[in-house]
């Protein structure tokens, strides 16, 4: 139970560091379309303290919930400039997030390999390091699909909303309505059935390691 919960502790530090990396790029998309919501509100920053959310950053990760999520940026896009309109300002600040994840995903793939091919024994010599890259890894490639998925309210979902033609608008506020409850049945319904993707994403990257 012990070494479960200083495991569980140990994963808050690459889930952390991911989603605010995630609600910063988010941030800083809409600062570059003009709108200074976030930075007012002193979300324009790296400092995961500032993303902080208490169920989906700290409680439900420690519980186990492979997962999380962190306060959403405000976004204002009657602030964008004149020369962004807004239903683009919306799609490259929704697609940021998504997008950041993608990065650090890239970035921890590379180092995976690396040690893989040049140092097969750090796992073994310096197992936090290894641990951090495998799970960064696991963590923000979950992150960057999750959050693309076209359901409401994730990423996604505001990308579709931006791209979605105006004939189409009442079908899309329909399904709009029940995006909370297909979220909650994709949570469920792999564990349900015993599709345990993530654990198989972070088995993957132990081999890329030579573990």
């Amino acid at each position: 139970m012990t070494r479960d919960l200083a495991l569980r502790a140990m994963l808050l530090i690459p889930l952390l560091l991911s989603l605010a990396v995630h609600e910063w790029a988010h941030a800083m998309a809409a600062f570059l379309c003009g709108d200074t919501t976030a930075e007012e509100q002193g979300r324009l920053t790296l400092n995961p303290m500032a993303h902080l959310d208490p169920v989906g950053s700290l409680a439900l990760p420690l519980l186990g919930v492979p997962f999380g999520w962190a306060k959403p940026v405000p976004i204002d896009p009657t602030r964008f400039r004149q020369d962004v309109p807004m239903s683009r300002g919306v799609l490259l600040t929704a697609a940021a997030g998504p997008a950041s994840n993608a990065v650090l995903a890239g970035i921890c793939a590379l180092a995976a390999v690396l040690i893989g091919r040049f140092a097969p024994d750090l796992p073994i010599t310096h197992p936090p390091v290894a641990f951090f890259v495998a799970q960064g890894l696991v963590l923000n490639v979950s992150l960057a699909v999750f959050n693309l998925l076209p359901i409401p309210p994730l990423d996604g979902g505001r990308i579709v909303d931006a791209l979605v033609p105006f004939e189409w608008r009442g079908t899309w506020a329909n399904f709009s309505g029940y995006g909370t409850a297909i979220l909650i049945g994709l949570f469920l319904v792999p564990s349900l059935l015993g599709l345990h993707v993530v654990d198989r994403i972070d088995a993957a990257v132990w081999r890329a390691m030579g573990q």
